[in-house]
C-alpha cells in the first residue's frame, strides 16, 4: 500500500466502524433508550474505546442518528424522483420508503420528530415533497392548492397509517382503487390480511406497500381528488 492510499484507508475504515456504531445503535435503544455507550459498542463488535473515540457522549451519538435518518429522507425523494416519475407513483414510492424507516430507524425516526409537527425535515426533503404535490395537482390527481399543507397533512396521515395494526381490515382494502400497486412500485396489499409485523423480507414489504396504498388513497381524497390521475 502507497504511502497516499493510507489515509484512504483510514478513512475507509473510520467510516465503516461509524456504520457499525450506528446499525447497532438504532437496535440497542429502539429496546433500550438509557442503554450505555458500552452496551452499543458490545452489539456492533467494537471496543469500547472505539465508540467513545467516534462518539465522545450520548448527545454526539443522538445527533450522529438524527444525521442519518435526514440522509435516508434525503435519499427516499431522491429515489421516489419527485420530479420526474408519475406523480401518483413517486407518492406511493416515497411512502413505502418512510413506512420502512419508520420500522428499521425506529429509534432514529422518533428522535428526530417533533412531538407537534412531525418529522424534522431538511429544507431539500420539504422542498421535494412539495414539489411533488404541485405535480399532482397539475395531473389533477387533487385540488388543492397549498403544497406546504398538502405535506403537513401527508405527516400525519402517515403517523395515523403507520399506527395501525397489521390486520387492520383498511389494509386490507387499501389500493383497489388507485392504480399505484399495479404500476410496478411494489406488492402493495398482498398477502397482509393477519400476515404478520412490519419487518425485513417479503411480509414486511408487502405490508409497507399496503399501507403506502392506504396512505395514497386517504391522502389524494382529503386534498380533493380521487387517486386516478397521473
Amino acid at each position: 500500500m502507497s504511502a497516499e492510499d493510507a489515509p484512504k484507508r483510514v478513512r475507509a475504515d473510520a467510516e465503516r466502524s461509524t456504520a457499525r456504531i450506528l446499525e447497532a445503535a438504532q437496535s440497542v435503544l429502539a429496546g433500550d433508550p438509557n442503554a450505555s455507550l458500552e452496551r452499543i459498542a458490545d452489539a456492533a463488535g467494537l471496543a469500547r474505546a472505539t465508540v467513545h473515540r467516534r462518539f465522545s457522549s450520548r448527545k454526539a451519538l443522538h445527533d450522529a442518528l438524527v444525521a442519518d435518518i435526514g440522509e435516508r429522507y434525503r435519499q427516499a425523494v431522491l429515489q421516489a424522483r419527485v420530479a420526474t416519475a408519475p406523480p401518483l407513483v413517486a407518492l406511493h414510492r416515497l411512502a413505502q420508503v418512510v413506512f420502512e424507516l419508520k420500522v428499521s430507524h425506529r429509534f432514529a425516526v422518533e428522535l428526530a420528530s417533533d412531538e407537534e409537527c412531525g418529522p424534522v425535515l431538511s429544507g431539500e426533503v420539504r422542498e421535494g415533497i412539495e414539489l411533488l404535490f404541485r405535480r399532482l395537482r397539475e395531473v389533477g390527481a387533487i385540488t388543492a392548492e397549498d403544497p406546504l399543507w398538502c405535506r403537513q397533512l401527508m405527516m400525519a396521515v402517515l403517523h395515523a397509517v403507520h399506527v395501525m395494526p397489521p390486520d387492520s381490515p383498511a389494509l386490507g382494502c387499501a389500493g383497489a382503487g388507485t392504480g399505484v400497486g399495479q404500476a410496478g412500485v411494489g406488492q402493495a396489499g398482498a398477502g397482509v390480511d393477519g400476515a404478520g409485523v412490519d419487518g425485513a423480507g417479503l411480509e414486511g414489504e408487502a405490508l409497507s406497500g399496503a399501507r403506502a396504498d392506504l396512505l395514497v388513497e386517504t391522502l389524494t381524497r382529503a386534498l380533493g381528488g380521487g387517486a386516478t390521475a397521473g
